[in-house]
């Protein structure tokens, strides 16, 4: 399962026009699949209200005809809906989410992923996740347990959960799932120009504790469930931070995805990659996670072959 994220937000000049020309891009880099990023929002992280956002959130018409275009072009598709926060102290995002009655907070969850459940349905997607970096959550065994089986009973695709690179084995419900997925935003040096050989040694230390988990817990397909790099120097030592504002360097990006192709190239243990993200300008100048036209996307086509 080869999938480049693409994510789904208002305020394209014309949306229609720019997701039909990425769909035709992804599906031209060796794609089996698109990851369609939708989003609801809450306002903080004690927060227990959640909801769709006129700023965050397209309409379900735009992600059906987004994966009637994805099929159209030979790519199944992957509905990937992610709760954002309105607002971020410091030291805090959706891993520590702790709401002021959880309860409450848990039926809007749930019918948060039951909408997405019931478009993947219509939408006759692939895969669905349940949810992304929910980490103070992950204990809840329970409510995973009910919400997952909610799930299953409205989409017959398969159900993913995406748990942070940190916290991945804080999962309590994995046996519920039919893949568990883990972001692979890794560090990899402490150094801004490390080489090739460097990162690859990382990111083998990173993919035998991986393997060491999915194979003494034998259930669901690991997957690489976001895994990407902005362009920009720095990018290795802090591959989670989309908020790097240092200068532009394609070739770390290029760099470090060769680390992760020398690395990957023939696990038959990895069962799925999701690459964050095709959203973007792409060229020269975007700093952005995006590979599109830049010497990454080189790397992503050749693992994809």
């Amino acid at each position: 399962m080869r999938a480049v994220a693409l994510g789904l937000y208002p305020g394209t000049a014309d949306p229609n026009a720019t997701y039909d020309r990425m769909v035709d891009e992804i599906a031209a880099v060796g794609a089996t699949h698109v990851a369609l990023v939708v989003s609801w929002a809450q306002h903080d992280v004690r927060s227990v209200r959640i909801g769709p956002r006129r700023d965050q959130t397209v309409p379900d018409a735009l992600v059906r005809r987004v994966a009637e275009r994805a099929r159209d072009r030979g790519l199944a598709v992957i509905l990937f809906p992610i709760l954002l926060l309105d607002q971020n102290r410091p030291g805090e995002w959706r891993g520590t989410i702790a709401p002021a009655d959880p309860t409450a907070w848990w039926r809007q969850y749930e019918a948060f992923i039951l909408h997405y459940a019931d478009l993947a349905a219509t939408t006759r997607a692939d895969v669905l996740f349940v949810g992304s970096e929910l980490g103070s959550t992950e204990g809840w065994r329970e409510r995973w347990q009910h919400l997952v089986g909610q799930a299953k009973r409205r989409f017959t695709g398969r159900i993913a959960y995406s748990a942070n690179w940190d916290h991945y084995q804080k999962v309590s419900f994995w046996r519920r799932l039919d893949i568990l997925g883990v972001t692979g935003y890794f560090k990899l040096t402490r150094h801004r120009d490390a080489g090739v050989a460097e990162l690859t040694r990382a990111w083998g230390e990173a993919r035998k504790a991986l393997l060491a988990f999915a194979t003494q817990r034998p259930g669901p397909a690991l997957w690489l469930s976001e895994v990407g790099y902005v362009s920009r120097d720095g990018a290795a030592t802090r591959p989670w931070d989309y908020t790097l504002s240092s200068k532009i360097d394609l070739e770390e990006q290029r760099r470090c995805y060769e680390a992760l192709r020398r690395t990957w190239t023939g696990t038959a243990e990895l069962g799925g990659v999701v690459i964050w993200n095709w959203l973007g300008n792409g060229g020269p100048r975007d700093g952005g996670y995006t590979p599109r036209g830049k010497p990454a996307e080189r790397e992503l086509r050749a693992w994809f072959r």
